[in-house]
Formats: C-alpha cells, sequence, structure tokens
C-alpha cells in the first residue's frame, strides 16, 4: 500500500508446511492481438452494449409513462412532481435490473450452454485437466471460527489432489486477525499435515488497506514462483472442478486477468438464509449471465471466488488512500475498473457449479453488512473523476453506487406520496393507472429473481434438481412472500444509513457473526422500532384521510409494521426445522 517501512515488520510470517512449485512469471505488458480480431470483437460489443442501453431505455420511460398517467389527472401537485422527481432517480436501477434478467433469461433459455456463450474462454473439454501454471489459493481470516474455516478447505484441497493437480497448487492463510492467534496456527498446521499441497500461514499485526492490503501485500512478497491466485473468503467453497475450470478459463486467453466465478449460498437451515439465498441464486443467475452478454471484457469482481492473474493484478490494482487517508472498503469494483483501464480482460463466468458463500445467518447480520457495503460503494464518488478509466469502468462505479442510492429516494417517494394523500392531491389519480405503475415497478425491480424462477419451471432437468416443479414453485412463493415484508425496512434502514453517513456514522470491516442464532423480542425492536415507528406513522396518517389510502399504501407499510416479528421469525429453530422437514427453500446441495 505504498508505505514507507518494510512490511515484513508488522506481520508473523509462518510456512506451515514448506513445498517447491514450478516457476512461473507473469507478464505485465499486454501479448499481442490481431487488429482484425479486435475490430470484430469491438463492433460486436458496441452492437451489445446499444442493445443494452436501448431496452434500459425503452423500460425507463414506460415506468415514467405509468407514473405520469397516474398523476396528470387533475393537474399535478408540487408534491407529485416530488413523486416523480424521486421515482425518476430510482428508476436507473430498476432499469438495469430488467435489462440484465430480460437479456439473461433469453440466453439461459435460448442457449445450449449458456455460460459458454457469455464467457468464450470457457471450454468444457478442458474441464478438470491439471493446469499448465502455479496458482495459488488465498483465505482472507479475520478472528473466525476455524472449525468453520477448514472443512471446506480440507474438501478442497482433497480434490485437487484427487485430479493430479497438487503440484500446481498451494494454500495461503492471510489472516488479519490483530492478536496473536495461536489457535489460528495451530488449526492451519493440522490441516497441513492432512495434506501434500503445500500450506502457509500469513498474519499481519497490522491490517493496512483491510482484505485488500493483505492480498497486496501477499504479492508483493510471497508470490514468487506462481501465475495466478484463487482468492476465497472465509466463508467460501469451492469444488476442485470448478477451480480447475477457473484456471483452464485465465490458461486459455493471456490477456485474461480476472475470471469471477458466480456465487451461490451454501445450505442453510436458519429461515432468514435459507429463504433469502433461494431468491439470490434465482437472480443472480438471470442477472449474471445478461450482464456479461453486454459487458464483455469489461466485468466485474466481486472479492473472492474468483481467480487473477498476479503480474497484472500486482501492477495495477494497488489501491491508494483517499484523499482523506482513509482506505478503499469496497476494493474489488475498483481494482476490475483499474485492470479495465489497462488493458486487460475481466469475465464473469455465470455458473453456479461449485462455488458457494456463507450468507448473513439472521436479519441483524445481514443489515450490518448492508451498511459495510453501502459505506464502501459511496466511497466510489471519489473515484470517478479519476484519470484513465474506461467508460465501462466508470459505468461499473455509477452501478455500485446505485445499488444503494435510490433508498434515501424510496423514503422521499414514500413520504411525499403520503404528503400528497394529507393535502388531498391524489383525489384524481386513476386507480387502475396506479395499480400498473405499482406492479410494473414491482416487476422491474426484481425482474432477476422472476426470470430466474420462471428459467427453472420452464427447464424440466433444472426443475428436478430442486425437487421438481411443484416443490420449487412453493420455494419460490415463500421467498416472494418473504421479500415483500423484507424489502422496506431493508431500504429504509439503508436510507437512514446513507443519510446519517455524511454526519460521522461509519460501519467498519470488523469480525462478522456467522453462526444461526435466536433473537430475542427485545433485541429485534431495539434495532428495528425506528422502521416500525415511520411504519405506523404513515399508516396512522393514510387513515386519517381514508381506508382506500391505507390499503394502497399497505403493500410498502405492511413491512415496516412487521419488521421486528420478521426479524424474529426467521431467526427462529422452530421455523427453520419446519422449513426443512418440508423442504421449503431447499437447494440442490442440501443434505
Amino acid at each position: 500500500m505504498g508505505q514507507a517501512e518494510n512490511p515484513r515488520t508488522h506481520h508473523d510470517h509462518v510456512c506451515i508446511h514448506a513445498g517447491s512449485l514450478p516457476c512461473g512469471a507473469g507478464r505485465v505488458m499486454l501479448p499481442p492481438r490481431s487488429s482484425a480480431a479486435m475490430a470484430r470483437s469491438m463492433d460486436n460489443i458496441v452492437l451489445r452494449r446499444v442493445g443494452f442501453a436501448g431496452l434500459g431505455l425503452a423500460l425507463t420511460l414506460s415506468l415514467l409513462g405509468l407514473l405520469w398517467r397516474a398523476l396528470a389527472p387533475g393537474g399535478v401537485t408540487g408534491w407529485e412532481w416530488v413523486i416523480l422527481a424521486a421515482y425518476a432517480g430510482t428508476l436507473p436501477w430498476s432499469a438495469i435490473s430488467a435489462a440484465n434478467a430480460l437479456l439473461g433469461f433469453a440466453i439461459l433459455i435460448g442457449a445450449r450452454d449458456p455460460a459458454a456463450a457469455v464467457v468464450p474462454q470457457l471450454d468444457r473439454r478442458r474441464e478438470g485437466a491439471v493446469p499448465g501454471f502455479a496458482t495459488a489459493i488465498l483465505v482472507c481470516i479475520r478472528q473466525e471460527d476455524m472449525a468453520a474455516v477448514t472443512p471446506p478447505l480440507d474438501r478442497l484441497l482433497a480434490g485437487l489432489e484427487a485430479a493430479g493437480a497438487s503440484h500446481r497448487f498451494a494454500l495461503w492463510v492471510l489472516s488479519d486477525t490483530p492478536a496473536p492467534a495461536a489457535g489460528e496456527e495451530a488449526t492451519i498446521a493440522a490441516l497441513a499435515a492432512r495434506h501434500a499441497i503445500p500450506v502457509r500461514y500469513r498474519r499481519r499485526a497490522r491490517n493496512t488497506g483491510f482484505k485488500a492490503g493483505n492480498v497486496m501485500e501477499w504479492c508483493d512478497e510471497d508470490s514468487a514462483g506462481m501465475e495466478a491466485f484463487l482468492c476465497l473468503d472465509a466463508d467460501s467453497e469451492m469444488s476442485a472442478r470448478a477451480v480447475l475450470r477457473l484456471v483452464s478459463c485465465l490458461e486459455a486467453d493471456p490477456r485474461l486477468a480476472i475470471v469471477q466465478q458466480l456465487i451461490v449460498g451454501r445450505p442453510a437451515f436458519a429461515p432468514f438464509p435459507r429463504l433469502f439465498q433461494f431468491g439470490m441464486r434465482a437472480g443472480m443467475r438471470a442477472w449474471a449471465t445478461g450482464q456479461g452478454w453486454w459487458q464483455g471484457d469489461e466485468g466485474p469482481y466481486w472479492g473472492h471466488n474468483a481467480i487473477l492473474r498476479i503480474a497484472p493484478f500486482r501492477a495495477h490494482a494497488r489501491l491508494e488512500a483517499l484523499p482523506d487517508g482513509s482506505h478503499i472498503l469496497s476494493h474489488d469494483q475498483v481494482e476490475a475498473v483499474r485492470l479495465h483501464a489497462a488493458g486487460w480482460k475481466v469475465r464473469c463466468l455465470p455458473e453456479e457449479d461449485g462455488s458457494q458463500e456463507g450468507n448473513p445467518p439472521a436479519m441483524p447480520e445481514y443489515l450490518r453488512r448492508d451498511e459495510r457495503w453501502a459505506a464502501g460503494n459511496m466511497q466510489y464518488l471519489a473515484l470517478l473523476r479519476l484519470p484513465g478509466l474506461t467508460p465501462m469502468g466508470r459505468w461499473q462505479l455509477w452501478q455500485a453506487i446505485l445499488l444503494f442510492f435510490g433508498s434515501p429516494l424510496w423514503l422521499l417517494l414514500l413520504l411525499a406520496a403520503t404528503g400528497n394523500v394529507l393535502s388531498g392531491g391524489g383525489a384524481a389519480t386513476p386507480h387502475g393507472a396506479l395499480a400498473a405503475v405499482m406492479l410494473g415497478t414491482w416487476f422491474c425491480y426484481f425482474s432477476p429473481k422472476l426470470m430466474g424462477y420462471l428459467q427453472v419451471l420452464m427447464q424440466p432437468a433444472e426443475a428436478r434438481r430442486y425437487g421438481g416443479r411443484a416443490r420449487f414453485a412453493w420455494g419460490a412463493l415463500a421467498e416472494i412472500a418473504f421479500t415483500t415484508f423484507f424489502e422496506p425496512p431493508s431500504v429504509l434502514n439503508k436510507a437512514f444509513f446513507l443519510l446519517l453517513l455524511p454526519f460521522g456514522r461509519r460501519s467498519g470491516w470488523a469480525a462478522q457473526n456467522r453462526a444461526d442464532r435466536g433473537i430475542g423480542w427485545g433485541d429485534a425492536a431495539r434495532l428495528l422500532w425506528p422502521h416500525t415507528l415511520l411504519g405506523l406513522a404513515v399508516g396512522a396518517a393514510l387513515a386519517s384521510v381514508s381506508w382506500t389510502a391505507l390499503a394502497w399504501g399497505a403493500p410498502v407499510l405492511a413491512g415496516l409494521w412487521l419488521a421486528v416479528p420478521l426479524c424474529v421469525a426467521t431467526a427462529s429453530p422452530r421455523l427453520a426445522a419446519w422449513m426443512r422437514a418440508a423442504k421449503i427453500c431447499a437447494i440442490p446441495e442440501e443434505p
């Protein structure tokens, strides 16, 4: 991270299991490429991007037109102009979601091999082949339960050894645990003793630059002899087949710097992660497939379950401190756009197989994680002015900002709609037009998971992996009901956080709870009383005008009224046992 002092003085460096690896030196300079091939590729990707932009614009104008039809009768009041402006501000994210989902759905349904249609470097004939260059597996930890971290690593190392690839890999555990961690060292030593693949442990006493700083220090000091590294988080799990597939993609194209695997949730039994990951899995499959089709070689990086070529990453993805001296929190997408700017390719492989992560076990952990991500993504506002970024790189940063930026606008929209009803401005609103705009907005906002659900229901082989169409449909309905109630408090929580962020509200990168736990009513109330109070206040205001007004507000307000019960219920062991027994939201990997 550009420190003047020697970074080695700030961390322990313990070689648990030494092993020799074949030398492989990465090249920072881009390999040559024919100008004709480059021109053909550019023409193709430009057409795809124009098509995506046209679809997004059409969706945006359609939703704006629906809202105008609802607001225009009787004249547009001052409150309604605020509604129109706030709603317009939310539309970029809704349109991006819907356009990616619709394109992804078309590819998932129409292509014989959707992943290969999006990632030309994917060669099914090479899957499982022993790689030609050395790869380090980096696992980043910070005050983790090592009993939960090591079993997935055991399975991965055993799989690589069974594939005859042990001489091409080494495992590094990069610890940012602040105090000396004898337990970590002992656990990693035991892991090393069980495997032929070299296993090493490295701990920093000073956590400069957080995870990104730890990885870059490893690249500077310990990456000799390695061509690439696979980045894993403490809750990541990847199969040997998936890892070998990523390595083969990287080897197939010397201009490729990152291949990001799609990530799905590990089997979960607590209700919250079980419901959340069921929808997230469907949504990410459609989203990533559509996005990969038009973004091409300038795709995203999500920080883990990905393979990276060391030489260009070390040369171009080094992150300086921000002007205020703080370090970049959401490092991954910045690293990707730096590589785009240097002419290197970044691809997202929209394939689920063999790539998993843990999800927050309950609502409080999820909301805190969202706050960390929001704080990191808002830092991108200071990076948009960086010279040398590609247009797609700037788009990637804007897209990450939009993921959270719309939340305060949704809050403004709710308050403006309430003010409009109280002032009598909504009396002339046609109910049919209002229903159309609400349904259209709902569809676009949630279209990735809706398209993912439809894909599985239309493909019998996919549905069988979930226990058949009927069982999958029940899971989808349960998740949609959960999302209907969960999304309002989730959006409101992001809005509260972002509104307080300029006044010193912070959410640092601390150790995370990953274990299932029950939540008491008192704890849930202390966390969610502002959300509930706002919902009750708006509900009372609407009810003071008419029960019809309250009914129109109920689809949003119900989630705020029930935020505390939802928090308690989705952490309930009893509900967890029932859902597991009934196979509600079961995923193919569930035992």
